[in-house]
């Protein structure tokens, strides 16, 4: 199954972009949502694998993958990550939003998502120390160190955020970082592109 999207969105320092296409197992189990800082086993990585899963469990609820984006922040000049963002939401509140609002306000819901995502990300890299590990055994163990506390950070920052989102639009949803698509920078971060000015 291929997804394809198609957002783009530029703000200084942040740039989320929409992802061709990805390629999605269908047998993927699903993964548990949490509403704060997620919950791992001790030395697992965050939605490791090849694939993100295609449907996630909050709430009560089987929510599933909508959406693919891309999204980077720079912490400094030197200091920053991208990476690939999943969004999953409720198919039954997606059904019954369009029947009761029409599908024009999913244009309005992608523009708050992004926005939020955006503003969260870069809360999130500002508070993921990105310097080298001296304690690590080498780079495969400090990409994953990094993308748990990315990972962490990045949970923890859009929690209320979501929580918000879903009292004002009725719209069930989570963001999750797909943490094996996480590029870190530390000697000169290429995460962001600028807009030109207007």
């Amino acid at each position: 199954m291929k997804v394809s999207v198609q957002i783009l969105i530029g703000m200084t320092l942040i740039v989320l972009t929409a992802c061709s296409t990805q390629e999605i197992k269908q047998d993927a189990q699903p993964i548990p949502a949490v509403d704060k800082a997620p919950a791992m086993a001790p030395g697992s990585s965050p939605m490791s694998g090849q694939n993100p899963p295609l449907t996630l469990a909050k709430d009560d609820k089987t929510l599933n993958l909508m959406r693919i984006m891309d999204g980077g922040a720079c912490k400094n000049d030197y200091q920053g990550a991208k990476g690939i963002f999943l969004i999953y939401a409720d198919p039954a509140d997606v059904e019954r939003i369009r029947h009761e609002q029409g599908t024009k306000i999913f244009g309005d819901f992608e523009n708050k998502i992004q926005l939020f995502a955006t503003e969260a990300l870069q809360k999130a890299i500002n508070e993921t120390n990105l310097g080298e590990d001296p304690f690590s055994l080498g780079a495969d163990e400090a990409q994953e160190k990094l993308a748990k506390q990315l990972f962490n950070n990045f949970r923890s920052s859009v929690a209320d955020a979501v929580k918000l989102f879903k009292q004002e639009t009725t719209l069930t949803l989570d963001i999750v970082p797909f943490a094996p698509s996480f590029i870190f920078y530390q000697q000169g971060c290429e995460a962001t592109h600028l807009e030109p000015e207007i």
